[in-house]
Formats: C-alpha cells, structure tokens, sequence
C-alpha cells in the first residue's frame, strides 16, 4: 500500500510509531521550580551523537518533564531494563504536577553528580544531561508542530558494575533493555551480533 501522510491511511492503527521502531525508551527524570522530582517515560527518544555525547526526547507539548528542564536547566535519561518494566508503566500514568513519581512506582532515588535533579537507583545505567536547547519545529504548512525537541548534552554516566564485560564492554544483553514499538507494544532483545563495516 501507500498513502500521503498528511491523508487518511485507511488502517484501524497508525502504523508509523511501528514502522519507526523498535526504539529506547526515554525515562526521564527532572526537578520541578520547588524542588520535587518527577520521572516519565517518553516513546521518541534517542542518541543524536556521540562526540559530545548528546540525547535528544520529544514531548507532546509542554509537559512537566519539559516544563521542568525549561526552567532548571538540566535531566537525566534511566535505563529501562525488562525487570523495571512495570515500574516505568507506572510513571507513564498522567498525574497533578508536584506529584512524585518515584514515589509512585516504589523505585529509589540516587543522587545525581552533575546535576540536581535524582536518577533511579539500581538503573543499569543513567545519562546526567544539560539542557542544549528546546525547538518547536515549524511544519510543511508553516504552523508549529504540537511537539517540542528536547537535546542535552551528556555530563555524567552512571553504569551498574555487572554491566560491565570483562572487555570493557557495556553489556546489552545482561542490561536487557525493553524498546518501544508501535500501538502499546513493547519488545526485548533475544540476539546481539556484530557486523564490522566494510572498508
């Protein structure tokens, strides 16, 4: 099939969220202007390069988490291994602003060590972010998109010790990531090989 994605695709589900997948889940957690963490789960989310080391997440319009690094500057993205899945469920929920997520889900706090704000303790890794900037793209139309561009630059990377290979590796599998797929499906990994690019 094909469509115009600006025209009626005819399919009882959107199939670009599936089409654009599987991808890593943003669990973000920020400080609100009074001090009070907040941690949520974002599907568009990714590394944007490695040298600085830079993250970028989309918000579907100024939520808290956005609302948050707007005014305090920094975030930082937790790893969502399979044995935290449950956990994140919980943060997705929409709460009153000021409500603690960590708290909600159960999960511990750990201090973060270039920023303020808390990151999940026992997370197989975290990325202590600064604030790059915020975009509101412009479409086709020339209207602004209802989403906003997150980026951070990476200052400070907390991994769990058992993450690490005796190579030196971050391992992927033991960390077993949950990646987020199309509709409200969720995939995890059962292969890791390598393929070293031609010269």
């Amino acid at each position: 099939m094909f469509y115009k994605a600006d025209e009626p695709h005819g399919l009882p589900y959107n199939p670009f969220k599936a089409i654009v997948a599987p991808r890593p889940i943003g669990w973000i957690s920020s400080l609100d202007s009074e001090g009070v963490p907040n941690l949520a789960p974002y599907s568009f989310f990714n590394g944007v390069c490695d040298t600085p080391p830079i993250l970028m997440f989309s918000s579907g319009g100024m939520k808290d988490s956005a609302q948050n690094i707007s005014q305090t500057g920094e975030f930082t993205f937790n790893y969502v291994s399979r044995s935290m899945k449950n956990e994140m469920n919980i943060s997705s929920a929409t709460l009153p602003p000021g409500v603690n997520e960590f708290d909600e889900a159960g999960l511990e706090m750990a201090p973060g060590e270039t920023v303020a704000c808390p990151r999940v303790g026992g997370a197989a890794a975290a990325l202590e972010c600064k604030l790059l900037e915020i975009v509101n793209p412009t479409v086709l139309d020339g209207t602004k998109a209802p989403y906003f561009l997150i980026l951070g630059q990476v200052t400070g990377v907390h991994i769990d010790d058992a993450m690490i290979t005796p190579e030196g590796r971050f391992d992927t599998m033991k960390a077993d990531p949950i990646l987020r797929s199309g509709y409200h499906d969720y995939v995890c990994l059962d292969e890791l090989f390598e393929l070293v690019r031609p010269q």
